[in-house]
């Protein structure tokens, strides 16, 4: 599914040059559970940007169900982007003028989707997360759970086959932070590519599949077999 080989990435801060990404050469099949640790400025989300198709990198290549994505324009990379990649970040980036329900509805909207078929696709992903009675309430009226699990929702509105996921519980007490978690767990068990960038170590252990970066690249990729 995601196949990526010697990818590097440098940014220019000031006088200096930063490999955020150094040689990197990952695969990661369809429903594997994968987690990224490191500490900051090791390249987690630079490689997350990068699988997102929101960032390109200098050399190297990237494949996305065996799409080279490097040879695709901005038109065609947001077309895939839109298809096949869902994001969750740690501060939501919900909509604060729409309600629960129109910020999941915001990408079928985007992609032209009738509303007859938008409302009751929208109501049953509420209703999957536990949240329909919430459905008209706006981001400043919910819980910082109830807004993740809404931006959980729009990010999986469109059935993408890889949820992306920054420091999806960064901002969320124990008790939250545990039913996201457990949320983004049952989809992937329900088929969806799951990668999440965390500082968490007791979240980032959860993955069966477990990556730490150090400095641009790679220092282990260990899963559960190997650990066994």
């Amino acid at each position: 599914m995601i196949d990526i080989c010697g990818v590097n990435k440098t940014f220019t801060l000031g006088d200096s040059t930063v490999h955020a990404l150094n040689n990197i050469t990952l695969q990661i099949g369809q429903g594997e559970y994968v987690s990224v640790m490191g500490p900051s400025g090791s390249g987690k989300s630079t490689l997350l940007n990068m699988l997102g198709l929101l960032d390109r990198p200098d050399s190297g290549r990237y494949s996305l169900n065996g799409v080279d994505t490097g040879t695709l324009d901005e038109n065609e990379r947001a077309r895939l982007r839109r298809e096949q990649i869902g994001f969750v970040f740690q501060s939501y980036h919900l909509i604060a003028r729409l309600t629960a329900r129109e910020n999941v509805e915001m990408p079928l909207m985007l992609a032209g989707v009738p509303a007859r078929e938008r409302h009751p696709l929208v109501a049953g992903i509420l209703d999957k997360l536990g949240i329909a009675g919430r459905a008209h309430h706006l981001p400043n009226q919910l819980s910082g759970g109830e807004r993740q699990r809404v931006a959980i929702g729009r990010s999986i509105v469109m059935k993408p086959a890889i949820l992306l996921a920054d420091e999806p519980t960064g901002n969320l007490d124990s008790r939250s932070g545990k039913e996201v978690t457990e949320i983004l767990e049952t989809l992937n068990r329900e088929g969806i590519t799951l990668l999440v960038v965390t500082h968490d170590l007791s979240m980032g252990e959860r993955a069966t599949r477990r990556i730490r970066m150090v400095d641009g690249a790679v220092d282990s990729d260990l899963n559960d077999e190997e650990a066994a």
